[in-house]
């Protein structure tokens, strides 16, 4: 049974997501939150598996909600759904260099919505990647407060080309394919590369793939 912590400040729209939560079979929700500060309290309590984290709430932001969440030494972290009301938002951009695993538009239907936590707990990739490239490829080239330059030396030859096809939106079976290798094989190199670059989710590996230069925006996939 996978657990979900509901953050939101809005109390309608909170209670909603819980029934609806609570309804689908294999989840159920451990706990509610109206802020950040509420979030970070109820997650270092309740350890939940699936975090839905509103953006922007009063006080501490979502952003920083996340940001506080994953950077505790717990080697489970919970995974989180950024929810906002906009397709394309530098808030989304920061949560998911944050370490979210995705994130989730508001008006989402319900069976999408309860795929979407389904996926999310077991590792994989929130929906089609494209999405999270057109984020990406807004933000990516433009500064970001406390950022670095990224450096992939510490990987090898082969691991750097697991971090370009994910980065380009490639699933686990595509790489596997394109590379000739079993999908074990894949998620080995892709964990070796979030261990290597201290990365928490996927999203976090894609966002690292386009800072680094790694892939440029706007240039083919084969390239």
């Amino acid at each position: 049974m996978t657990g979900v912590l509901v953050v939101d400040d809005q109390v309608l729209i909170r209670a909603g997501l819980a029934a609806l939560i609570d309804a689908a079979e294999d989840l159920h929700v451990v706990g509610q939150a109206a802020n950040g500060q509420e979030a970070v309290a109820a997650a270092a309590a309740m350890r939940p598996d699936v975090i839905l984290m509103d953006i922007r709430m009063p006080g501490l932001n979502g952003v920083a909600a996340t940001e506080r969440i994953l950077s505790t030494a717990d080697p489970n972290p919970p995974r989180i759904i950024i929810l906002t009301t906009f397709d394309l938002d530098e808030y989304v951009y920061a949560a998911l260099r944050a370490g979210a695993s995705g994130f989730l538009l508001k008006d989402t239907p319900p069976e999408r919505l309860i795929a979407a936590i389904q996926l999310i707990a077991v590792g994989d990739l929130l929906y089609a990647p494209t999405v999270i490239r057109r984020l990406i490829q807004a933000y990516a080239h433009k500064p970001q407060p406390g950022s670095a330059p990224v450096g992939l030396d510490v990987l090898t030859a082969r691991e750097v080309e697991v971090l370009r096809l994910a980065g380009r939106g490639l699933s686990n079976t595509d790489i596997a394919v394109r590379l000739t290798v079993s999908e074990a094989t894949v998620k080995t190199h892709l964990n070796r590369v979030m261990t290597k670059l201290d990365l928490s989710s996927r999203a976090q590996a894609v966002v690292v793939a386009y800072e680094s230069g790694l892939i440029t925006p706007g240039r083919p996939a084969d390239s």
